[in-house]
């Protein structure tokens, strides 16, 4: 069911909200459901809310996400909720305000059920290092979900909210969307307000939505996106078109990716060509440098963003909680910033930055968007042990887009889980439409 057939039942009177809400609640509550560790914790002011809002509903003064129920990954603040970010470190720290998302969300009447699991400070891939025991793959609890947003998208899988928010760094949306065969949508640097998000990486993270299509995503993005105040990186989208050339860019990643992933996108992207008559030009991205460019500003930056944990204000000191992932990236940023080496790996790091945003404009002169996979492989099993080179490239196809600012959004391919392949779509800043128009083809 779409959004907005479940919000046109609610208006209708069909389906009310506290009957919405009680339905998550009762699957949320389950064993099997508690067995794939995606909730943290709960609303418990969740039901008082649904009361209010089917009251507003009756009088028809509610707002456009009447009734509807959604997740939040635990790294986005809510007032007077526990806001961990998964991590020993935070597992008593409670928001003393909202997030941007949050105000705009509750707004419009979306009733919050709960924060969910994560890698830890969203440093993973896999959603195995939550300090709260690793969240499961829905599709096959025996499989990671991906992560970081491991619970955003793992709650959306299995059906225990209407929708659900994450924070994309380097694909932190988009991997965990391809292995659980949802949709998730990194928006354009700047779109979406970062206020209340406690942040992993300034310059790349972005808050997106998380849900069962492309015409949903649309709808939540529409609500969370525009220019606040609190966050000045964000800004109102440019009323400008953008140039129908009537091009697809298939990226060549057969040397950085899965051949049967390959194989699998480049033939679905084929299909939906012939079918919508566009042309296909197979383009190349930086990808043999993606990775580096994206580590050091990401250690770089988070190091920073970390020394606010040194447990006196709230919180335990992070040196002394954190899991072995972020203990590694802290040791890392702290390694390129000492005072011996200048910057210089920092400032080569934003010179490959630059390089890269250049690389995009000079393509999407050429075309109108880029396909290509989400993940460079299916989803590995929790507890497996794969090498450090093989989880860090899980990254390689989606940190692009974080490094140029531009929107992306992982689909599954054929509607549907196809063992974790995703299919991902770029284009220029500010052209989510296209994006959602695109997307919808695909499905």
């Amino acid at each position: 069911m779409t959004l907005k057939t479940k919000l046109k039942q609610i208006k209708e009177g069909k389906l009310t909200a506290v009957e919405n809400l009680m339905n998550f609640s009762k699957k949320i509550s389950t064993p099997k459901t508690k067995d794939l560790n995606i909730f943290l914790n709960l609303n418990e002011d969740a039901i008082d809310q649904a009361k209010e809002i089917d009251k507003r509903i009756k009088k028809g003064t509610a707002g456009k996400l009447a009734g509807l129920c959604f997740a939040i990954k635990s790294n986005i603040s809510v007032k007077h909720q526990k806001t961990t970010c998964a991590s020993k470190v935070l597992e008593d720290y409670t928001s003393p305000y909202n997030a941007t998302v949050i105000n705009k969300l509750l707004a419009e009447d979306a009733i919050l059920l709960g924060g969910v699991n994560m890698d830890e400070f969203a440093c993973g891939w896999s959603g195995e290092t939550s300090a709260f025991g690793p969240t499961k793959n829905p599709r096959n609890p025996e499989l990671i979900p991906g992560g970081s947003s491991s619970g955003s998208a793992a709650a959306v899988a299995e059906e225990l909210c209407d929708f659900a928010l994450g924070s994309d760094t380097g694909g932190s949306i988009r991997v965990p969307a391809s292995h659980c065969g949802v949709t998730g949508l990194k928006p354009t640097y700047g779109a979406v307000s970062r206020y209340g998000l406690i942040d992993m990486c300034m310059s790349f993270d972005c808050i997106g939505p998380l849900a069962n299509s492309a015409e949903d995503a649309k709808l939540i993005f529409n609500i969370i996106k525009g220019q606040d105040n609190f966050d000045q990186t964000t800004k109102d989208a440019p009323k400008s078109k953008p140039t129908k050339k009537g091009i697809i860019g298939l990226v060549n990643v057969k040397d950085f990716c899965n051949e049967e992933i390959a194989n699998a996108i480049e033939e679905k992207t084929k299909e939906i060509a012939k079918k919508n008559n566009w042309k296909i030009k197979k383009v190349n991205l930086p990808l043999g440098i993606a990775l580096e460019t994206y580590f050091i500003i990401v250690f770089t930056e988070f190091f920073s963003a970390t020394r606010k944990f040194d447990g006196r204000r709230f919180g335990k000191k992070i040196e002394d909680a954190a899991g072995p992932e972020v203990i590694k990236r802290i040791l890392g940023g702290s390694e390129i910033t000492k005072a011996e080496h200048e910057g210089r790996f920092y400032k080569e790091a934003l010179r490959a930055r630059s390089f890269v945003k250049k690389q995009f404009e000079k393509i999407f002169q050429e075309v109108d968007a880029i396909i290509m996979p989400t993940v460079p492989r299916k989803p590995h099993k929790i507890g497996e042990s794969i090498s450090d080179k093989e989880m860090y490239s899980y990254d390689i196809l989606t940190a692009l887009a974080n490094i140029a600012g531009i929107p992306a959004i992982s689909l599954p391919i054929e509607g549907q889980w196809n063992g974790g392949i995703g299919l991902q779509i770029m284009a220029p800043h500010f052209q989510e439409e296209l994006i959602f128009k695109l997307a919808k083809d695909f499905e």
